[in-house]
This record gives C-alpha cells, structure tokens and sequence, in this order.
C-alpha cells in the first residue's frame, strides 16, 4: 500500500479523553475515531489489525472442527423472555421496538438466537456434538464506556456455541476449547494467562477467562508461586488464615458494650479500642432477589460480592439502603452486628477463628466487646467469602498468592442446560428418550485483542507490533521522494516485497525524514527499510526491527530474504 493512498489520519497528540495507552496509540496512529461514547469508528489501519485476529481465530476454530455462522444482531424479545434473560440482563441491554411496536434487543451475546436454531434442526443424539461460532458486532450499553475499544458499548466478538448429548462430551469440547484459546493467544503474540472466573450474566457452572497480562489492566488476577493456580479475584480462593497477635487467646471473656461515639469504620473503631483490625468481625446488610442477609468478614478483609451470590445462590446481590439496614438490625448503618439478630446470616471461614472480637451492638455510637462465634450468635452457613489479596495463601498449596492486573480477551464457560431447559431445545437419546442440550459458550473480544496487544507492547515513542497481528510488516522509507535514484530503488524493493507475499506500507508522501520516522515508530510496523542517498552510496539500504533501537545496513538483493528472516524470527 502507498501511504499516499492509505486514510491514516495520524496525530501529535493525544485527546484529552483518552485513559489509557491503547487509546490514546490507537487514536494517534490513526486506527479509530469516537462517534459517540463507547462507539468508534474503525480506520483501514484498525480495521487491518482486526482481520489479523479474526484471521487467526477463524483457523484455528475451524481446526478445532467449530463451523461459522452469522446470526442477526436484532433479536425479538420472545426469545430473551424464554431463557428469563429480558428483564434479569438490565439496563446493559439495548432495547427498541420496531414499527409494529414489537420489542426487539440488540444482541449483546447470543445465547437465545443459537439455542433457537439448534432446537429446530437438532433432533438425535447422532446430530451432537455441535459447535457453531460467528464473528459479529455486538453491543452492550455500558453505564461508563470507556478507554477506546476496551471497554466500548459497540464492539467486535468472536462467540462461539457447542451443544452435546453427555456431559463427558461437553468436558472434552470445553478443554479442547481451553486449547484453541491457548493457540490463538499464543499465535498473536501475547503473554497471556487463563484463569478461573465467575460466570456473571451468562450462567454455567464453570469458567476461565483468558487475560493478557498488563499494568494497565482493569482486571486483577490472583497467582500462586508454587501450584500455578490462577483465577479472577472475583473467584479466587486463598487459604484460611487466622487473627495475628491477641486475637489468638481463646480465653472467651464476657460479652460486654461499649460507647463508639460516631466511630463507624474498621480504623476508627480499632484505633479507639485500641486493638487490631482483625479483631473485628465486619458486619454487612445485603438485600437479594430472595431475602435480606446478614454476611460477617473479618474487619481486615473485603468481602468478595461474587462468592456471597454464588452463595446464596441468588439471581443478584447489593447493599442494603439505610431503610433496609434498620429494618434488620434495629439500629443505623456503621453499627450493625450480628448479636441478637433474627435474620439470616453468613459468615466467611476466617470469622470462626475471632475470639473475643468486636461487633457493632445495633445501635447508634454502641460497639459489642469480648464477642465469640457460636456463643453470642449462630452462623447459618460458612463458606469463601472475602477478597483474596497479595500475600495471601494459596487454597490448593501451600504456596503464596501473588495479584497481578490483566486484561480479559476471552471467556469460556460451561453452560449445562440452563439455556436449553429454559427454551426447550432438546433430543433424542440413544433409547429414544427426550434429553435437553448440554450446551457450553466461547467467546472472544476482536477489538480488545488489538487493543491488550498495545497494552503489553509499546513503548514512548508509540506502538510495537508483535508481527502476527501488525497491519503491515514492513515500512518502507525513501527519504526524498523527488529524487528518481533512490525512489526507484524504494519502488523496487516494494514489489519486490510483495511479490514475496508480504504485507508492505511505502511511505511515499512528500514529508520530511523526521516525519516518516515518528510516524513509522507511532503505528509500530515490526521492520523499517530506509533508503537514502547516503545508504545507496554504501551500496545498500537500512534496515531497522522496530524492537531494537539498532539500524544495520544490507544489501539491496538481500531485503527480501532478510526480511522474512526477521519476520519469521519476531
């Protein structure tokens, strides 16, 4: 491509509204452009860049014996009110009525459509396994769009559907699944991590997401040094852990209240009784589809929402408001505890090991002293409820866990039947008897693969394309178009390069060296060749990996070779 040609509207700087690198690069380099929140518009750099992850992806689903598909982005409510999704999905779901004033949804995700096609065409257990994928927009109306294609409303996702007869079969197609995601990660270039996770608005019972490792991550991950256990520290599990110092007599002493005036939070009250934070049992009030709950931490820990609505088993879980708060306890917000109350409540492991700790009493400014598990109030269950942190120990071994942040590219789970009981998508089994679909789902944001990719691999002068997914592979500079010698000798290296099958950019505007250099290092094509007059005098051109900060001269007959060598090397 002549760049002459190309609409690659670069920028010296950034806009003001963009958070983070991927953005801000993305912008510059003249790969998008914002329509409205969280909806971009995708230039022929950007768009480049996503057809070498779709092209990736599509190999190695097909390898994976995955068929495509396209499904329709406008999906009828009817099908959204059979799997019970239409009002439980909330306001992220796109909502619109057609001229007949029939409501109708922009597909987010496509669970019902897929599940609709199946059931209509699957009718025995000699028609499984199934697995159909398609890669189509998609959009999702965030209540906060945000940092360019990595969380935008509007996006580009590769979802993919398989359906089983046995649940044995529906494991295997999840790991091998599990592998395919591990091949396209690895064949973009990406360090990546898969890791347990919640399953969230889509249901099954089991998932990983798939992470690209950055700082800029809005996800934290927990790791363990020893075991490699990994998970969303929504899901993760750390080891009990039990009170340090003090906390460790079991001499119970009398329970006892004490004035707290105006003294709410873990610090302030531990300061003033002079103890440690995990002395404390941290008492909250959660309202949920089902019923108000009372759920204990220790007052050194977080509670994790995730883990108290698996639970609970509950559709969804939230604070309760000050109305709700005082209608459980009897007393404000600040000074709730567990002594005394009617209500049911859970507690996470680590509370068990509190001896002699402190609670709020239900009432205002009044804190419990010397309170013990079991003795001054009874749990109803126990399980895995805070937020793991770093340093924390591993459940699996005895290991440390480690948080790291990452940015999720891929998500797998296993769906069971929750969709194909709900829509009655079913089949004949091999005695002639009715079976619902065991189904699983796959999914994987294009957009957020390219932008990760400029999360993880940039530097200050702006992007470093790993060479799988770089728009173009070489960038090719005559420093002076108007001069014929070393244009010519530009041009035929360009042919030359694309008689070889590469990817090629020549920049063959009439723009200072300066500029083609900055723009050539801002969109981060993996090898520059530069020709010049002082190159051509040596009998050669520059060649330079945008990698290293090195340039070597070569011969004008060895560029095509050396650049499939670095190409293939990258």
């Amino acid at each position: 491509m002549r760049l002459s040609r190309m609409f690659m509207p670069t920028l010296r700087e950034a806009p003001s509204d963009a958070e983070v690198v991927s953005h801000r690069l993305m912008v510059r380099a003249g790969m998008i452009r914002k329509v409205a929140a969280g909806i971009y518009n995708i230039l022929p750099l950007g768009l480049k860049a996503h057809s070498r992850v779709e092209n990736i992806v599509r190999e190695e689903m097909n390898r994976a014996c995955a068929q495509e598909v396209f499904l329709p982005m406008v999906i009828p409510s009817e099908l959204w009110r059979e799997s019970g999704r239409w009002d439980l999905y909330g306001k992220e779901l796109l909502r619109v009525k057609d001229r007949h004033n029939r409501d109708f949804c922009l597909g987010p995700t496509h669970e019902e459509v897929i599940t609709d096609l199946v059931r209509g065409e699957v009718r025995s257990y000699r028609d499984l396994p199934l697995n159909l994928y398609q890669i189509q927009t998609k959009f999702r109306d965030e209540i906060r769009p945000r940092f360019g294609l990595m969380r935008g409303r509007e996006f580009i996702m590769k979802d993919a559907y398989s359906f089983h007869a046995t649940e044995e079969d529906a494991e295997s197609e999840y790991r091998g699944m599990y592998d395919t995601y591990c091949r396209i990660f690895e064949r973009c270039g990406l360090e990546f991590r898969p890791v347990e996770a919640e399953t969230g608005t889509i249901g099954g019972s089991f998932s990983h997401e798939f992470m690209v490792l950055a700082d800029t991550g809005e996800d934290a991950i927990a790791t363990c040094d020893v075991c490699g256990y990994a998970a969303n520290v929504e899901r993760a599990e750390a080891g009990i852990s039990v009170p340090a110092g003090p906390a460790l007599n079991r001499d119970k002493k009398d329970l006892e209240m004490v004035h707290t005036p105006g003294l709410k939070t873990v610090d302030e009250v531990s300061g003033h009784l002079k103890i440690f934070p995990d002395r404390l049992i941290k008492t909250l009030i959660y309202s949920t589809d089902r019923e108000n709950v009372v759920a204990l931490v220790r007052g050194d820990h977080e509670l994790n929402e995730a883990k108290l609505k698996r639970m609970l088993e509950a559709e969804w879980v939230g604070l309760a408001d000050e109305e709700t708060v005082r209608k459980v306890t009897g007393g404000p917000s600040g000074f709730s505890g567990p002594v005394g109350l009617k209500a049911r409540i859970v507690a996470d492991y680590a509370v068990e090991s509190v001896s002699n700790g402190v609670t709020g009493a239900n009432e205002a400014d009044m804190h419990f002293i010397n309170v013990n598990p079991g003795r001054d109030f009874h749990v109803d269950a126990v399980g895995d409820l805070k937020m793991v942190v770093e340093g924390d120990r591993c459940a699996r071994c005895e290991g440390t866990l480690a948080v790291a942040r990452g940015i999720e590219v891929g998500h797998i789970f296993k769906l069971g039947t929750k969709y194909s009981e709900a829509m009655g998508a079913t089949f004949l089994d091999e005695r002639g008897k009715k079976q619902p679909l065991i189904m699983g789902c796959y999914g994987i944001g294009i957009g957020r693969v390219v932008a990760a990719t400029i999360e993880q691999s940039h530097d200050e002068r702006g992007i470093v394309w790993p060479h799988p997914l770089s728009p173009f592979h070489v960038y090719i500079v005559p420093v002076n178009v108007k001069d014929d010698r070393l244009f010519d000798v530009a041009e035929d290296i360009y042919d030359g390069l694309n008689a070889a099958g590469l990817d090629v950019l020549l920049d063959d505007r009439e723009e200072r060296a300066g500029v083609k250099f900055n723009d050539a290092d801002l969109i981060g094509i993996p090898v520059r060749i530069t020709v010049s007059n002082k190159t051509l005098d040596k009998g050669g051109v520059e060649i330079k990996k945008r990698r290293e900060g090195e340039a070597s001269m070569i011969g004008i007959d060895e560029v095509t070779d050396k650049v499939k060598e670095y190409i293939d090397m990258a």
